[in-house]
């Protein structure tokens, strides 16, 4: 899971929280139950040593000690009981001490006298060398006719300590089902809060300038998801706007220069031809031509891009054999390559079916060897392979030993009016146009276009295209 997200910052948040609550809340509790059973028992010895001063050593003087110290064996019993009790005269020696309890949990022999405290009544809890302990509570009683005694009567914290113990289990076994529960209870909920945001992110992905036209899902939240999703729908219609309007002028602008450029090239062809110019003035027609016809080349590719981008690519799609598209092209651009002695290979397999429009690929292999002729220099070589890749794609590759592409260029050759250097702006035909047709045309076949290169050592551009899904279409001959 992704640290980072919303999702588990959420659900990190929301358990760790809760955690926390439950924490505190157990912490608090268990102390407040420790301090409650404590005093609550301190309570009750105090009490039961106040009845021993009220009702025995009050008259002490009349019924004698060893009065005294059977009535306490005989009425309170501490042996069984489990109490400790001592009863200490004022010089400190002992009127009483009970014996070890039953169970044998203390011998009241090691507990160590009551340090001297000028308050009639006060508690104390005393450590045992087992490492439990007693809560005792002292009383100083006046017998009738003089005398003072400390009473202290104690119980052991073992019960406590088993009623704690077994509370401390039950939030340790309790922590991680709340843990488990919170973990599980805010998933599902961070879950069905989120599933807005991924529906609105899987169909933002989707949505290309070929299909500007759809709209995000709207959660009827009432929420910032719904205020999201209008926003970011109004936002897309306004961009669809924006683009379908470019893509008008582009169209129109093109449309409308081709006849008065071709009217432009016809004169200046007829100027040139023109026997009464003289040699200088023919030359200057001659530059205007050449001029005019990069500049209808411009709005031709102009042209091609805006019917791409209105998806005239997706017209007529026929299924035909890529390698054999590939082979009979660079053969047709064999002579441009001999001009200046470069060698042109191709590799291909049997046959790899591809469905689209023909001469919409046939261009994207043009352009590339073009450009891979024009930017290789005299006795270079230009190597084309076709192949499958995984049984899904066929892959047409145009390599060259040409110049290279440095690489800070490399991201952008695919851009429309791109141009590496302005050497290269100059080329016959170079608007920076070629390029951007062959990415248009590779995406609405479905495909992708990549490029490598290295200054000095030359280009490699890879295609890659879907295969034809359905066996039983033929493949067209040339």
């Amino acid at each position: 899971m992704n640290t980072r997200s919303i999702r588990f910052r959420l659900i990190a948040w929301y358990a760790g929280l809760l955690t926390a609550v439950f924490v505190l809340l157990g912490g608090v509790m268990f102390l407040r139950l420790r301090d409650y059973l404590e005093n609550n028992l301190l309570e009750s010895q105090a009490r039961w040593a106040r009845k021993i001063a009220e009702t025995l050593l009050v008259n002490v003087k009349q019924t004698g000690e060893a009065f005294v110290a059977s009535e306490v064996e005989k009425l309170y019993a501490p042996e069984l009981s489990g109490r400790f009790i001592r009863i200490t005269r004022k010089d400190g020696s002992p009127l009483y001490l009970s014996g070890p309890p039953s169970d044998q949990s203390f011998d009241p022999a090691d507990v160590p006298a009551a340090a001297a405290s000028p308050q009639r009544e006060f508690t104390r809890k005393q450590l045992l060398p087992d490492g439990h302990a007693l809560l005792i509570a002292a009383f100083r009683a006046a017998a009738n006719g003089g005398g003072s005694y400390l009473i202290e009567v104690g119980a052991p914290t073992l019960a406590i300590e088993t009623m704690l113990h077994h509370l401390l289990l039950l939030l340790g076994l309790g922590l991680p089902v709340v843990m488990l529960v919170a973990v599980a209870g805010g998933y599902v909920l961070v879950k069905r809060a989120l599933a807005p945001v991924d529906q609105i992110a899987g169909k933002a992905e989707v949505i290309t300038q070929h299909n500007l036209s759809e709209r995000l899902p709207v959660a009827r939240t009432g929420d910032e998801l719904e205020r999201l999703s209008v926003s970011l729908n109004h936002m897309i219609t306004r961009l669809d706007d924006a683009f379908q309007n470019s893509k008008r002028f582009v169209a129109d602008a093109s449309h409308e220069l081709r006849t008065p450029l071709t009217v432009l090239r016809g004169e200046l062809e007829n100027l040139v031809q023109d026997a009464r110019l003289a040699p200088d003035q023919r030359d200057r027609a001659g530059s205007l031509l050449e001029e005019v016809e990069r500049l209808s080349k411009i709005v031709e590719r102009l042209f091609a891009l805006s019917r791409l981008d209105a998806g005239e690519a997706q017209a007529e799609w026929v299924a035909f054999d890529l390698g054999e598209l590939a082979v009979s092209t660079a053969d047709q651009m064999a002579l441009l390559a001999e001009d200046k002695k470069i060698s042109v290979t191709c590799d291909r397999p049997a046959r790899v079916p591809v469905q689209g429009d023909r001469a919409r690929l046939k261009q994207v292999v043009v352009n590339l060897l073009d450009n891979a002729i024009k930017y290789t220099p005299d006795g270079g070589a230009v190597h084309l392979k076709v192949a499958t890749s995984n049984g899904a794609h066929a892959v047409l590759e145009v390599a060259d030993t040409g110049v290279g592409i440095p690489a800070e260029a490399v991201p952008h050759v695919f851009e429309r009016f791109f141009r590496v250097d302005q050497t290269r702006s100059r080329e016959p035909g170079g608007a920076g146009l070629g390029l951007s047709i062959v990415k248009s045309i590779c995406s609405a076949h479905g495909g992708e276009v990549d490029v490598e290169s290295v200054v000095g050592r030359g280009s490699r551009f890879t295609v890659q295209l879907p295969l034809a899904k359905d066996k039983n279409h033929q493949v067209n001959p040339t």
